[in-house]
C-alpha cells in the first residue's frame, strides 16, 4: 500500500499536479477550506441555521484569496513553460523591444497630432478674433483722434470718415459707435437705434480692448478716452460676437459653438444650425472654478450654448476622423471690469482634411509633390520593415539552433564525455563560441591537472607557512633586567622579515632584525638561511670561523684576530661572516639587511651593528631618542665589507624599538604612515606591556592602510629595561 502511494505521488508530482511551491500549497489548503466553509454553508442553510448566512462573507474572502493565488500560479507556470525555449524567450524580446515601443510612439504620435490638430483649429478662430479686435481698436482710435481734433477747433462734433467706412467696408456695418464729450453723449452713434446699448465704464484708461459679457452677450469692444483742455472724449466700438461674425471662419473650418455664462442676466439661447442635430441641452456645459484651475461638471458657474456656425463636412476616408477640442476665452466683465476664468468656451469640431487644406491652401502645386513623397518613404518603410522579419526569423533560428547544439553538448560534458565535439558549420560568434567550447572541452582534463597541482602548491605553502612560524621564537627568555617582544605578520603567505631573540647564557641575550629582499617563497627562504646562520654563529668559540677568515683574509685583518679557538663573537664578526656566506651562495639581486645587538646583563650594555637596517631607536623616558645606526652596508650585495659597532647603555626604563619598512612606509591619501607616527605611539603607550604597543602599532597601520592590500611584511621588535 506504502509503494503504490510513494508511485502515485510520484506519478502526479513529475505531471506537475501536486503542489510544489509555499504558495502553491497555501492556494490549495485556501480553496480546500473555502470549498468546506461553502458546504457548510449550503448544509446548514438547508436546516434553516440562523447563522449559516454569516458564513458567505468568509467564503467571498477565501475564494478571492484562493482565485488571485491561482492566477499568480498559472502566470507563473506558463511563464515557465513559454520562456523555457530561447527561441520564445527572442519572441517576447522583440514584442518589447520593436512591436511595443513602436505601438507606444504611434500611440504618442497619435495623440500629439491630435492635440496639435485641435489646438491648431482653436488657434485659427481665437487668432480671427484677435485680428478682427485689432481692426476694431485701430477704427475706434482713429474716430477718436478726428473727433477730438474737429472739438479742439470748435468744429461740430462729426466724423466725416464714418459714411465713408460704412459704405465700403462691408464688415464695419453691424458694428456700433457712440461717443461721449464730459459724459454727455454727442449725438454720433452709428448702428444704434436710439440710444446706445453699452454705457460708459469707470474702469476705462485710454485704451481698452477686448470681448467683454454684456447684458447677455459676448462683444468685440473697443473705448479710447481723450483728455484735452479739461474736456474728456470717450469713443467706443462695439461688434456682437455671434454666429455671423464666425460662419466665415467656420466655412473652411468645421463647426464652431461658443458657450458663455451669465453676465447681468440669463442669455436666451441661440437655438443651434439649421441641419445640426444637436439640441441645446446636449451642448449645455457646466463648469466651476477652483484653485486648480477648471472643473467640469455641477459647478457654481454654468456655460450655456450662444450659438452654433458652420458645419462639420462629410469624411473623406477611414482616417478622416472627428477632431474635437475647446479653448477658453477670456472676458471681461463691462460693468466691473473684472475678467473671469471661465468668462466662454470656444469648441472646435473640425477633420484632418480641413486643417490639412487650410494649412497647406498657398502651397499649391507642391502639397501634391510632398504627398507623392510620403506615399514612396511608407512604399519603402514596408519594405524594409518586411525584410527585418525575413531577416530577424533567419537569425532566430541560427541563434536557437546554435544554443540548441551547446544545451546538448553540455548534457555530454555533464556524463563526463569530453569527447565530444559541437559542428561548426558557419564563421560567425556562434561558431567561435562553439569552437571555444569544443577546445574547452579538450582543455576541461588539462585544467583538473593544474587544479590537482595548485592544491598541492597550496598546501605546500600551508606547510611552509608553518615551518616559518616555527623559525620565530616560540618561547622567549626574558631576563630580569630586560623585558622583550616580537611580532611579525606577512604579506604573503611566507615572509622575508626576521627577528630573532639568542639568550647565550644567563645574562647575555643577542636581538636580531632583518628584512630580506623581495617577497613571498624565495625571500622566505632566504630568511631560513640567515636564521640559522645567526643561530650557528651565535655559539662561542665556533671553529668555523677559521675557515672563513681563511677564505676571505682581508676580513679577519680588519676584525684583527690572531687566534679565533674560543674567541667570543661579535656582531659586527657575525655580519662579515654571514655577508660573505650570502654573497657566496645567493644570487646578485638578492640580499637583506640585518641589525645584530648583544645585550649585557651585568652592565646594561647593547652592542651592536647594523648592517643596513632601519635604525632601531631607544626610546627615553624624557623623550629623548637615540638611533643605532653604527654599522655598514647591507649584507650579501659585496664581497669584502667590513662593519662597525658600537655600545649603548640602556638605562631603566628607557624602551628599545626596531622595526621594518612594512611599518613605516605604508601610504593613503595623507601620505606615508612614518617613523615619528610610529615613535609617538610607543611613547603615548610606553608604560604598557610591548606586547599591548605591539598590538596598537599593527591596529594604526592597518587603520593607515584601510581596505587596501598590504604592501609589505609588517615586523616589530620591542625590548624595555627594567
Amino acid at each position: 500500500m506504502e509503494v503504490s502511494y510513494r508511485y502515485i505521488r510520484l506519478r502526479l508530482s513529475e505531471a506537475g499536479v501536486l503542489p510544489q511551491s509555499r504558495i502553491a500549497r497555501i492556494a490549495w489548503y485556501l480553496l480546500g477550506i473555502d470549498i468546506a466553509l461553502f458546504a457548510l454553508q449550503k448544509l446548514l442553510g438547508i436546516f434553516k441555521v440562523s447563522y449559516a448566512q454569516s458564513l458567505g462573507g468568509w467564503v467571498s474572502v477565501l475564494s478571492f484569496a484562493a482565485i488571485g493565488l491561482f492566477v499568480f500560479l498559472g502566470f507563473r507556470w506558463l511563464r515557465s513553460k513559454l520562456l523555457w525555449r530561447l527561441r520564445n524567450r527572442l519572441i517576447v524580446t522583440y514584442m518589447f523591444i520593436g512591436v511595443i515601443p513602436v505601438a507606444l510612439l504611434v500611440t504618442m504620435a497619435s495623440i500629439t497630432i491630435y492635440l496639435f490638430a485641435g489646438q491648431f483649429a482653436n488657434f485659427v478662430v481665437t487668432s480671427d478674433l484677435s485680428s478682427r479686435l485689432r481692426s476694431l481698436q485701430a477704427v475706434n482710435a482713429a474716430i477718436a483722434n478726428e473727433l477730438a481734433a474737429r472739438i479742439a477747433r470748435g468744429q461740430p462734433p462729426a466724423a466725416e470718415s464714418l459714411e465713408g467706412l460704412r459704405r465700403n467696408d462691408p464688415s464695419f456695418a453691424p458694428r456700433e459707435i457712440c461717443a461721449w464729450e464730459n459724459g454727455k453723449l454727442l449725438a454720433l452713434c452709428v448702428g444704434t437705434k436710439g440710444a446706445p446699448a453699452f454705457d460708459i465704464p469707470s474702469f476705462l484708461g485710454p485704451h481698452f480692448s477686448a470681448i467683454v459679457g454684456d447684458r447677455g452677450g459676448l462683444y468685440l469692444r473697443s473705448a479710447s478716452v481723450l483728455n484735452s483742455n479739461s474736456r474728456k472724449l470717450v469713443v467706443i466700438s462695439s461688434e456682437q460676437l455671434d454666429r455671423n461674425l464666425l460662419d466665415k471662419t467656420a466655412a473652411d473650418l468645421g463647426e464652431i459653438a461658443l458657450y458663455a455664462a451669465n453676465f447681468e442676466q440669463r442669455p436666451t439661447p441661440i437655438q443651434a444650425a439649421p441641419g445640426s442635430d444637436k439640441s441645446e441641452d446636449q451642448y449645455s456645459v457646466n463648469i466651476s472654478e477652483s484653485k486648480n484651475g477648471l472643473v467640469m461638471g455641477t459647478g457654481q458657474e454654468e456655460l450655456h450654448l450662444m450659438f452654433v456656425a458652420g458645419q462639420l463636412p462629410e469624411a473623406s476616408g477611414v482616417f478622416d476622423r472627428v477632431i474635437t477640442f475647446g479653448t477658453p476665452l477670456p472676458v471681461t466683465e463691462w460693468v466691473t471690469g473684472q475678467q473671469k476664468k471661465v468668462g466662454a468656451l470656444l469648441r472646435v469640431e473640425t477633420r484632418p482634411s480641413m486643417l490639412y487644406a487650410r494649412l497647406f491652401a498657398t502651397f499649391g502645386d507642391f502639397v501634391r509633390g510632398v504627398e507623392l513623397i510620403l506615399f514612396v518613404v511608407a512604399i519603402t518603410f514596408s519594405i524594409i520593415e518586411l525584410l527585418a522579419l525575413f531577416i530577424g526569423t533567419r537569425l532566430t533560428r541560427s541563434v536557437t539552433g546554435a544554443v540548441a547544439h551547446l544545451y546538448q553538448a553540455t548534457k555530454h560534458i555533464n556524463r563526463g564525455e569530453f569527447s565530444h565535439r559541437i559542428p561548426v558549420k558557419s564563421s560567425d560568434q556562434l561558431a567561435a563560441l562553439a569552437n571555444s567550447f569544443n577546445s574547452m572541452t579538450a582543455s576541461i582534463e588539462k585544467l583538473i591537472e593544474e587544479q590537482k597541482a595548485k592544491q598541492r602548491l597550496e598546501h605546500e605553502l600551508a606547510i611552509a607557512q608553518e615551518v616559518q612560524a616555527m623559525l620565530f621564537p616560540q618561547q622567549i627568555s626574558q631576563l630580569p633586567s630586560l623585558e622583550v617582544h616580537g611580532f611579525c605578520r606577512p604579506a604573503r603567505t611566507v615572509s622575508g622579515d626576521y627577528y630573532d631573540f639568542l639568550t647565550v647564557n644567563p645574562d647575555r641575550l643577542i636581538l636580531a632584525v632583518g628584512d630580506i629582499s623581495g617577497k613571498g617563497i624565495s625571500a622566505a627562504l632566504l630568511m631560513a638561511t640567515i636564521h640559522s646562520a645567526v643561530r650557528a654563529y651565535s655559539i662561542e668559540g665556533i671553529p668555523v670561523l677559521r675557515e672563513t677568515v681563511a677564505v676571505g683574509q682581508s676580513t679577519s685583518s680588519a676584525m684583527g684576530f690572531s687566534d679565533l679557538r674560543g674567541l667570543e663573537v661579535s656582531p659586527s664578526a657575525m655580519l662579515s661572516l654571514l655577508n660573505h656566506q650570502l654573497y657566496q651562495s645567493t644570487p646578485m639581486e638578492k640580499y637583506a639587511t640585518l641589525f645584530l645587538g648583544m645585550y649585557e646583563a651585568r652592565d646594561r650594555t647593547l652592542t651592536y651593528s647594523n648592517g643596513g637596517h632601519l635604525p632601531p631607536i631607544i626610546l627615553g623616558g624624557d623623550g629623548s631618542l637615540r638611533r643605532l645606526d653604527r654599522g655598514g652596508t647591507v649584507v650579501g650585495l659585496f664581497e669584502q665589507v667590513s662593519y662597525d659597532e658600537a655600545t649603548v647603555q640602556l638605562h631603566r626604563g628607557e624602551t628599545f624599538l626596531a622595526y621594518s619598512d612594512g611599518v613605516t612606509e605604508p601610504e593613503n591619501d595623507f601620505g606615508e604612515f612614518g617613523e615619528q607616527r610610529l615613535i609617538e605611539l610607543v611613547q603615548e603607550n610606553r608604560h604598557l606591556p610591548l606586547a599591548r604597543i605591539s598590538e596598537i602599532v599593527t591596529a594604526a597601520v592597518d587603520d593607515w592602510i584601510g581596505a587596501n592590500e598590504q604592501p609589505d611584511d609588517v615586523t616589530l621588535v620591542l625590548a624595555r629595561a627594567r
